[in-house]
């Protein structure tokens, strides 16, 4: 069976190959899985193995979380001081002058990743704690922009390519469920379940779904954000 840095680096391959098609549409791609990978891989490494058996599903990179870390979600804050990881972070072949990639020495937060991962250390403590229950993924690898830089998700795109893309990342979660034994997806959002509904089609295993902690989401502010976090909770402690 396959591992997870193998199932990640395939995934990576098959991305950067279907770049030049996608870049027809597409204005700037960047593959954090390539120019992050030292911090992605001891990610796999350090909390792919704990025994969970749940995944917990986001979208696409956010160009201030694993566009900057190479994890998901990946707060920089988040990943030093609670995932404890460190590594060097390169450059993307192409880079848009609005989109630039400080890496591990960024000081711009990510709030989705802020939040996400804030709540995971006030549900089960430690990383490695958290980890036991629950692994974090991304669907689709790829941070995308337009021209003039404003980012573009997954359903933002169309054709032949998107089509393709969706394809790989699908096979990437299959993939991942394999190799961890995951018998639930929770999708961060409704696109991310929508997808993992797609993908594991056919196979015995739970989808559910929690509201994205973006802060474009008006019910991830409500109340400044305690009806987000009460709707979370409620999910991850029947984990």
């Amino acid at each position: 069976m396959e591992t997870l840095e193998e199932a990640a680096k395939s995934l990576s391959d098959a991305c950067n190959n279907l770049t030049p098609k996608l870049s027809k549409t597409v204005s700037w791609i960047y593959n954090p899985l390539d120019y992050a990978w030292e911090v992605h891989h001891q990610y796999l490494r350090k909390y792919g193995d704990l025994g969970c058996k749940t995944i917990l599903l986001g979208m696409n990179p956010g160009p201030w979380g694993m566009g900057q870390t190479g994890v998901p979600f990946g707060d920089v804050n988040k990943v030093t001081d609670y995932l404890g990881l460190t590594g060097n972070v390169s450059q993307p072949e192409k880079l848009h002058p609005k989109r630039p990639v400080i890496g591990m020495e960024s000081t711009r937060n990510e709030v989705s990743g802020t939040r996400l991962w804030g709540i995971l250390e006030d549900t089960f403590g430690s990383a490695e704690k958290a980890h036991a229950k629950l692994f974090v993924v991304n669907h689709c690898p790829l941070l995308m922009f337009d021209e003039n830089g404003r980012n573009l998700t997954p359903d933002k795109i169309s054709g032949p390519s998107a089509k393709k893309l969706l394809e790989i990342c699908n096979l990437h979660l299959r993939q991942v469920v394999e190799i961890l034994g995951a018998t639930r997806v929770i999708g961060v959002g409704a696109y991310a379940e929508k997808q993992a509904t797609k993908a594991l089609a056919g196979i015995d295993i739970e989808i559910k779904r929690i509201p994205h902690p973006s802060p474009a989401s008006p019910f991830a502010n409500r109340n400044g954000g305690a009806d987000w976090r009460h709707e979370v909770k409620n999910v991850l402690s029947k984990l």
